[in-house]
């Protein structure tokens, strides 16, 4: 299950972290606790899921991004400062899925209240796809698989929020219908991708 589909080009990716370097190393010279930054993001997402609810999209959007900023950051500094720890990657992941859910929550309360039912179902079908696809790589790698593929990963959804939030409503409105589909294109993107995994080993055993 392969696709040519560029989401979010490797060439973007690296243009923004190279730019937000001397801020990465900036926070990682302070050793300041990773789970601050995640602490940080969170509350953050919060701030946004309210501006989105209220109609600030602007305003949202750009929370939305520096949200997303600061979940890098917190594990950039905790890799530099060798502070990686089970309960921090507990913690980032679980403020992660909550930060989604707000948001997509904000979203949901303001296309309700404008009645734009369409939208509005489209929204919480993002977010269940949302969810589905940490789920699944949560459970393929309890079960021994590495499962970090697909189309719409949590940067892409934060990158397509973000910014077409800023540009303008109706481009905000592409973006949760592109991501309502292909986030739950991506979790069967994952589950396919454990499978052909699985199956691949036991093939190779029967060829020996």
């Amino acid at each position: 299950m392969k696709s040519n589909l560029i989401i979010l080009p490797s060439s973007v990716k690296s243009w923004y972290l190279n730019l937000m370097k001397p801020v990465f190393d900036f926070f990682i010279e302070l050793e300041i606790n990773p789970n601050f930054f995640t602490t940080i993001g969170f509350v953050l997402s919060i701030i946004s899921a309210y501006m989105f609810a209220t109609g600030s999209l602007r305003m949202a959007g750009a929370l939305v991004l520096l949200a997303g900023t600061f979940d890098i950051i917190d594990g950039r500094v905790a890799r530099a400062t060798n502070r990686v720890t089970k309960f921090g990657a507990l913690y980032d992941s679980t403020l992660d899925r909550y930060s989604e859910v707000i948001v997509f929550f904000g979203l949901a309360y303001y296309f309700v209240s404008q009645g734009m039912l369409i939208t509005s179902t489209a929204v919480f079908v993002a977010l269940g796809g949302s969810i589905m696809v940490s789920y699944v790589r949560a459970r393929a790698e309890g079960l021994g698989f590495e499962c970090n593929v697909g189309l719409m990963q949590r940067p892409e959804r934060i990158v397509y929020l973000g910014v077409s939030a800023l540009i303008h409503k109706y481009l905000l409105i592409i973006a949760i219908m592109l991501i309502a589909v292909l986030a739950n294109y991506t979790a069967i993107q994952r589950l396919y991708h454990v499978w052909k995994k699985e199956n691949g080993a036991k093939f190779e055993k029967l060829e020996e």
